[in-house]
Order: C-alpha cells, then sequence, then structure tokens
C-alpha cells in the first residue's frame, strides 16, 4: 500500500486555504488502492478536465447548468448509481468512479461539482442525511425562508447525480431527508454548502463502513483512520479506534501507546473510560510474552 508521500501531500493538501477536493480523493483512493500511482492520479485530472470542456461555456442560470450537467454525465456517460454499489470499495475511489461510472451519492457528487466547477458553473454539495447532492447557483444564506413550490430562474437547485442528475425540487429533497432520518424534515441548516474536509471525511467513513464487517480488510479500514485523523479537524475517538485496529493487526505495542494517549486525552472529563483504556493498554503489551 502506498505510504508517507502520499499522506505527506494529503495532509499538506488539507491544510491549504482552498483544499483541491479531487486531489485529496484521489489520495484517498491511492492509500486503498495499490495500482493507483502519481500517473494515474494525473491522468483521473486530465479527464475531469477534459469532460469539463465538453460541457457548454454559460448556458444559463443554475437550471441550464444542472441541465447540461445530466445530459452530459447522466445520459451521455452514464454515471449513476445502485444499491450494490454500496457493497463495493471502489463506490469510494474516485478513479474507479470515473473508469466505472458508477459510485456512492457522495463520489458521484464529488465528480459533478469537479467537472462543473472547471466549466465555470456556480456548484456545490450538500450533504443530506445519508444522500449527499449536489446544488448549482448561489447556495442559500441567512434565515429560513419559504421556499417555492417551483425554484425561479435565477435560484439555486439541487440535482442527484446517484439518480443520474435528476432535478429535486423542494419534495423531493424533503422525501430523501425523511426516508434517511425515519421522518426528520428538511431544514435549511442541511442545504447549506458542504465543506470540503467534511466531504472528504464522509467518504472516509464510508470507508470505514465498508472494511469494518471485513476483518481481512483491516488494512484499509486502518487506513482510512489514519488518512482522517491527518485532517485538521476530526473526531477524537479515531484515536481509540486507530489503537484498536494496531492491535487486532498485531502491533501490540503501538497499539497500547495510542491506547494511553487517548486515555490521558479523555482523563479529565471521562476517568473511568481513561483507566479502562490503560487497562487495556496494559493487557496488549503483555500479549509480547
Amino acid at each position: 500500500m502506498p505510504g508517507v508521500g502520499h499522506r505527506a501531500r494529503f495532509a499538506e493538501e488539507a491544510r491549504v486555504p482552498r483544499p483541491d477536493l479531487a486531489l485529496l480523493c484521489l489520495l484517498v483512493a491511492a492509500e486503498t488502492d495499490a495500482g493507483l500511482d502519481e500517473g494515474g492520479i494525473d491522468a483521473v485530472q486530465i479527464e475531469l478536465d477534459e469532460l469539463a470542456g465538453q460541457l457548454p461555456y454559460a448556458p444559463g442560470g443554475p437550471r441550464a447548468w444542472a441541465r447540461a450537467a445530466a445530459e452530459l454525465l447522466g445520459e451521455r456517460c452514464g454515471f449513476h448509481g445502485t444499491p450494490g454499489d454500496y457493497r463495493r470499495l471502489e463506490s469510494s475511489q474516485l478513479h474507479e468512479v470515473l473508469r466505472r461510472r458508477r459510485g456512492l451519492p457522495i463520489m458521484l457528487s464529488v465528480l459533478w461539482m469537479e467537472v462543473a466547477r472547471r466549466a465555470g458553473a456556480p456548484v456545490y454539495g450538500v450533504a443530506l442525511p445519508g444522500h449527499f447532492v449536489v446544488g448549482f447557483g448561489p447556495p442559500p444564506v441567512g434565515p429560513a425562508t419559504a421556499r417555492p413550490a417551483v425554484p425561479a430562474a435565477g435560484e439555486s437547485v439541487l440535482v442527484d447525480p446517484f439518480d443520474g442528475g435528476r432535478l429535486l425540487s423542494p419534495a423531493d429533497a424533503e422525501l430523501l431527508v425523511a426516508e434517511a432520518t425515519g421522518g426528520e424534515p428538511l431544514s435549511p441548516a442541511m442545504l447549506v454548502p458542504a465543506d470540503p474536509l467534511d466531504i472528504v471525511l464522509r467518504i472516509l467513513n464510508n470507508i470505514r463502513a465498508w472494511a469494518g464487517p471485513r476483518p481481512e480488510r483491516s488494512d484499509i479500514q486502518l487506513a482510512a483512520v489514519e488518512l482522517a485523523l491527518l485532517l485538521p479537524s476530526h473526531p477524537a475517538r479515531l484515536r481509540h479506534e486507530r489503537a484498536q485496529l494496531l492491535v487486532a493487526r498485531g502491533d501490540f505495542v503501538a497499539g497500547a501507546a495510542e491506547l494511553e494517549e487517548y486515555a490521558s486525552v479523555i482523563a479529565a472529563m471521562e476517568p473511568q473510560a481513561a483507566d479502562t483504556l490503560r487497562r487495556q493498554a496494559r493487557a496488549a503489551r503483555a500479549r509480547l510474552n
């Protein structure tokens, strides 16, 4: 599996003011697919540029951009998703999504965003609960307001790349949220543009979720955890997950050290949990004997 070079580049890119989302996704893919090298990363960036060149120049307002992207990516190129894509690691790897024309909602959305952005479209990602989509036009800002049943010509619109770029009405978006949450209403906070680093963390969480039930792919889960820990902001509990994975993979010394470090982080707020972690660290070191 690729090592320090890709990770150092990932950590550096994650800290620039405007990180390259496509590059970050490709560096994630390089950590989970040993066959993706620098040449492959460059080739994907070139192909994204070529797809962008096939979009019409300034076709009009948000709805026109959305239709143009759907015609190119959804209809002509055939990008979409199926339920079976949730069971494949390739569905979270940008280079494989580009090759297979299949992927998870978030990865197809990244592809749409990157192609449309290169073509000059006003585009952003929307992290609806359980289903990522893409917005075209000015992103919503400010307090909640009543949204019309049909968006006005210059108003932002949502599309679902997983469904080939289907234009979503407000009722469609509400239904997606309700299905994912068991009935929670769509709120304005759900429609704000997703931060690129939050998108990357969500992708890494999907990879962790894929690898978790597959002990034979603990290498993939560990890679996803360690990349997430390189992001400027990440859940502290990932350190516990990393420690558990290290111990499970037989690296008892590193796992014990990580358990002890995480115990020191939570000791002030959760002293009993910290004591448990320290006992786990001692047990891990005892396995060396």
